[in-house]
């Protein structure tokens, strides 16, 4: 590091630490919070991405779009539970919703009237979907979807890309997880088209699934080229592999999700974070002949398990959450306001001349601290790392909350004042910091 660098690094180290002790003091209570519950949790946490540094911020209750802490302080929320808060913390329609399927009794143990009307709207809105079966997350989804795959080909490898996230043991980043389902599994880069078509071909006669996010969600809202998709949707098919869409995400990106934009259809799409409606939720659905491996009328059918699958709360508030919140206008309109704030946000940037930038599709967006083109998950090194934790704190005591390595959504609650607002505070912060957010590395 010539002496230049270590000048930048450290006057972000000094930047840094400032702002967490402002950070500390401001959040006492969250700060105690997290120190107790490392008594019985490790590391005071059960969710290991709502952990960030210096400790996380405690939230007491939500209503609308707005989050309030143990300290009793008011923020906008742009983190949306990671796509799952697309209605906000309040809306009347999902709450009435969860409340009447209270008022009716929990766990029945039998079907209910709600899960066949919510399976009709799915099937209804996303093309690819003939048939769907309901799960707890989309991380069931995902597994669900690969064992259909499996099933329905004889064939064993399923091809996923670097950087990915398809769940808790479906995780593709850096080194494999040891907690990783025990998949054969064939790994190659994003958005590379020649490579990802030579391997599935080369596989061919092993291959059960090609596993992708038509944009790449947890690894940085970085989207697909089309040709990129089109190439696997060709390649797949002369190869009689099962194409997976994780549309967990991505699916809010219009009334058929992502792939409706794209006029690509995959052979399973598998769903959940908002489609419950703010309650635990996953689903898995396709093509008629590989979904009737779970038909328990036909001879040898396939076992599918889930105490919870058709829980009344979940299945009542997601089925009012489509059909009378989320409608075709309402997920268009979102879409184009997530669009428009992502380029107010890149305008910033370029016209303070700093290295970052924002990616994403619609609703969800990423932000970035170096700029031109990124097709795969960036590399980031602890200097960048530590530009991504400085704007994040510095939002939040501005009263704006996302997570620490910039990925945000908008919820239908949002107005545009409030993106306004944030575009404003997120202006003071890179001016604040230009000498340190225009060095490029």
């Amino acid at each position: 590091m010539n002496k230049l660098d270590m000048e930048n690094h450290n006057r972000l180290l000094d930047s840094l630490n400032r702002v967490k002790e402002n950070f500390l003091i401001k959040n006492p209570n969250s700060f105690a919070r997290w120190q107790k519950a490392k008594e019985v949790m490790p590391g005071g946490n059960t969710r290991t991405v709502l952990h960030y540094e210096p400790f996380p911020l405690a939230v007491d209750r939500g209503v609308g779009t707005h989050l309030y802490s143990l300290d009793n302080d008011c923020y906008l929320d742009f983190l949306g539970e990671y796509s799952a808060g697309l209605y906000g913390h309040s809306n009347s329609k999902i709450l009435s919703a969860i409340k009447g399927a209270i008022d009716f009794g929990l766990v029945l143990g039998a079907p209910n009237k709600w899960e066949g009307l919510l399976a009709e709207e799915l099937c209804a809105r996303f093309n690819s979907i003939d048939r769907v079966r309901f799960t707890n997350s989309g991380t069931e989804a995902n597994l669900m979807a690969i064992g259909a795959a499996r099933a329905f080909t004889g064939r064993d490898k399923v091809m996923v890309f670097d950087g990915s996230y398809h769940g808790g043991v479906l995780y593709f980043k850096d080194n494999p997880s040891p907690v990783n389902a025990p998949y054969n599994i064939i790994k190659t880069q994003y958005n590379e088209v020649a490579r990802t078509v030579e391997l599935i071909k080369e596989n061919a006669t092993d291959l059960a699934a090609v596993l992708v996010e038509p944009m790449l969600g947890s690894g940085g809202c970085i989207p697909a080229s089309i040709e990129f998709l089109k190439s696997i949707r060709n390649a797949t098919h002369e190869s009689g592999v099962c194409l997976i869409f994780d549309e967990v995400m991505t699916s809010r990106s219009s009334s058929g999700g992502l792939q409706e934009l794209l006029q690509i259809n995959p052979d399973i799409t598998t769903l959940g974070k908002y489609l419950g409606g703010g309650a635990s939720f996953g689903a898995f659905g396709g093509r008629s002949d590989i979904m009737s491996l779970w038909d328990p009328t036909a001879p040898d059918a396939l076992a599918h398990a889930g105490t919870f699958n058709n829980n009344t709360i979940s299945m009542s508030a997601g089925f009012i959450g489509l059909t009378e919140v989320f409608t075709k206008t309402v997920a268009r309109d979102l879409f184009n306001k997530g669009e428009n704030f992502k380029a107010t946000l890149n305008e910033l940037c370029k016209q303070h001349d700093v290295n970052l930038q924002v990616t994403g599709v619609g609703s969800i967006l990423g932000l970035h601290v170096r700029d031109g083109a990124i097709l795969h998950p960036p590399k980031y090194s602890n200097f960048e790392l530590n530009k991504l934790k400085l704007i994040h704190l510095e939002m939040s005591l501005k009263g704006f909350l996302f997570a620490q390595r910039g990925y945000m959504t908008l919820n239908i609650e949002m107005e545009d004042t409030h993106l306004e607002q944030f575009a404003n505070a997120f202006e003071d912060v890179i001016v604040s910091y230009k000498d340190i957010f225009s060095n490029r590395i």
